[in-house]
């Protein structure tokens, strides 16, 4: 039952961050972060370009990435499951290297910059490693490496738990930003290679 309530709530909470970037289509969009951007940025035609790439395409990732975890679902629905990887493997290309560019002028400086920058490669490297295990037929491998993949994809969601908690802590949103380019996504890191390594025990 709990497990069954966690998995519910990590769908509903990916499928809603996953929709979030939908905001800007109706609203003014210097709103929350780009309100700390410079204009001379927003006035940037590749960072608008590199910014709404990742956003709408991690949204697409985050939106359908959870789906594939449902066992049910993708026994009995395998041609669908690998639909949906493909869709989702596209997605984090477009949106990964699209937040390898936005992240060299992440607010917070240097210690932001590079939070989002190991995020952005560990997220590249964990679904390209994971696509290319499957089309090896390596089933074991393409699923530990796309629990990683999901992991850092899911630093979306747990970046807007962790922001607004942080920022009322210090009073400070720079500070708070500074932290949480590496706390959205480390623990998530540290999750997977658990959940990694409780699998790899029973297949032992």
């Amino acid at each position: 039952m709990i497990k069954k309530i966690a998995f519910i709530v990590f769908a509903l909470s990916s499928v809603a961050i996953g929709l979030y970037p939908i905001i800007y289509l109706f609203i003014d969009a210097n709103f929350g972060l780009l309100s700390s951007k410079p204009e001379a940025l927003l006035n940037n035609s590749l960072w608008n370009f590199t910014f709404y790439t990742h956003i709408y395409f991690g949204g697409l990732a985050l939106g359908i990435g959870w789906i594939q975890f449902n066992h049910e679902f993708r026994y009995k629905n395998l041609r669908l499951h690998k639909i949906i990887g493909k869709v989702y493997t596209v997605a984090v290309l477009l949106s990964g290297f699209s937040s390898l560019y936005i992240a060299c002028f992440a607010t917070g400086g240097i210690i932001a910059i590079f939070g989002f920058t190991c995020l952005g490669i560990i997220w590249l490297v964990s679904t390209i490693a994971g696509y290319l295990s499957i089309k090896k037929g390596n089933i074991v491998k393409h699923q530990e490496f796309m629990i990683f993949s999901y992991a850092a994809c899911f630093a979306a969601v747990t970046l807007r738990i962790w922001l607004p908690s942080l920022t009322v802590l210090f009073q400070d949103f720079i500070i708070a930003y500074k932290i949480v380019a590496w706390l959205c996504w480390v623990p998530n890191i540290v999750v997977a290679a658990i959940i990694v390594r409780r699998l790899q025990s029973k297949n032992v």
